[in-house]
């Protein structure tokens, strides 16, 4: 059974830093196209980070230099790094699987219908 559960959102000052966690189970983080997505309220559901198979990383510019992906191969965890939080980031943090997408797909911009295997989210919120 594939399963993607996200942990590590919560409610921080502007500035500060937080580490969102993305585990997977019935499926190998190391071998598939792996997204963040970040939806805030009233709004669509965007992508903001990617890693490919081979770890390479792409992000949105909204949160370039913020933001690191990473991933622990042997803990099949997915991991988001966010520093300088600021009023653009409160929102719900999804992962996902984008089991379709070959190498050199997985790269922003990247849409949330090609992403499979949701996970339930991790809220952000940011106070000044």
């Amino acid at each position: 059974q594939l399963q993607t559960v996200e942990s590590g959102g919560g409610s921080v000052q502007a500035g500060e830093s937080l580490r969102l966690s993305c585990a997977a189970s019935g499926y190998s983080v190391g071998s598939q196209c792996m997204g963040w997505f970040r939806q805030a309220p009233g709004k669509e559901r965007d992508a903001i980070s990617t890693i490919e198979r081979d770890g390479t990383a792409s992000y949105a510019e909204s949160v370039k230099g913020r933001f690191t992906i990473s991933k622990d191969e042997s803990r099949n965890i997915v991991y988001l790094q966010i520093t300088s939080l600021g009023p653009q980031d409160p929102g719900q943090y999804y992962c996902a699987a984008g089991f379709g997408l070959r190498s050199g797909q997985c790269q922003i911009p990247v849409q949330s219908g090609e992403f499979n295997d949701w996970g339930q989210g991790t809220q952000v919120t940011v106070s000044s």
